[in-house]
């Protein structure tokens, strides 16, 4: 079963692109072109094929057999379609900022795209549901995800009963989803960021054996994970920089904690608990 996409209702070019790509197989190569388009979707109609292929890092053939794929006849014939349906504008030129502008630039359209998938609450609000009546709620994040995984169940554990945070890779992996199906859990929430160690999904497609219901972040609808995730919400990472930056997927998992919350009656009264503890040990310098 192919996982469901939080992809927004917005007639945003990103949104028409992904409408462009669903329903077609396409190999990671061409993933990876396609999720290159929606990052730059305001730019892409008027890049030739040689600097789209740059852009993917990919080679130009690829960019030619992903537009076949696609349904045209080469990628001219993607181009104009493109231009048909995007804004009669390139997006504004960015190129006289240094690296490090050009790094917070790429993450601020980042965000942008993310208020747009966001404009249809929905698919965050019943992520929400399911892991907020999940008992224990076990959370996956390896390696780059490691650091997303880990600042979700810290503020999870404040209001959720049971959180159970799996960031270390081995063959115990299995064992934790195990005992947490044996204890009760019903889903499973994953931060899944590039570059996608094979790991991650394997234990996803072993958690949906074992009956779990798999929420996704990740950084693309065509990420690895998607096939073995029950409901995906992309977020898009920079890569500008030596290493990703992961602003957008770190606040949409804040979102999830929000969502998570309205289904948790008793979240209020274990925030204000904390807070008077807190208070009484002197916790903060606040």
């Amino acid at each position: 079963m192919s996982a469901d996409k939080c992809t927004g209702v917005t007639d945003s070019p990103a949104a028409r692109l992904q409408t462009l790509f669903e329903g077609h197989r396409l190999t990671p190569t061409q993933r990876r072109i396609a999720h290159s388009m929606v990052r730059r979707a305001a730019d892409v109609p008027f890049l030739s094929s040689v600097e789209l292929a740059e852009l993917a890092g990919v080679s130009q053939p690829s960019v030619t057999r992903f537009a076949v794929a696609l349904g045209f006849d080469g990628y001219p014939a993607l181009r104009r379609h493109l231009r048909d349906v995007a804004p009669a504008e390139p997006a504004p030129d960015t190129t006289a900022y240094n690296e490090y502008q050009q790094a917070v630039e790429a993450e601020i359209e980042n965000l942008r795209h993310l208020a747009e998938v966001l404009a249809d609450p929905g698919p965050v609000a019943r992520a929400g549901r399911l892991l907020a009546a999940s008992r224990p709620l076990p959370v996956l994040g390896l390696r780059a995800a490691a650091s997303q995984a880990y600042g979700f169940a810290y503020f999870a554990a404040k209001v959720h009963p049971d959180v159970r945070l799996l960031h270390e890779a081995g063959s115990m992996l299995h064992d934790r989803i195990d005992a947490a199906v044996r204890a009760g859990a019903t889903a499973l929430l994953c931060f899944a960021l590039p570059r996608h160690p094979r790991e991650v999904v394997e234990t996803l497609a072993y958690a949906k054996e074992a009956g779990l219901f798999v929420v996704t972040v990740a950084d693309s609808a065509f990420a690895p994970v998607a096939k073995v995730s029950d409901l995906l919400l992309p977020a898009a990472v920079g890569t500008g920089l030596a290493f990703d930056t992961a602003c957008a997927p770190m606040l949409l998992g804040r979102v999830l904690l929000e969502a998570m919350c309205d289904d948790l009656p008793e979240a209020q009264a274990r925030l204000e608990e904390f807070d008077a503890k807190a208070a009484t040990r002197g916790l903060f310098v606040e």
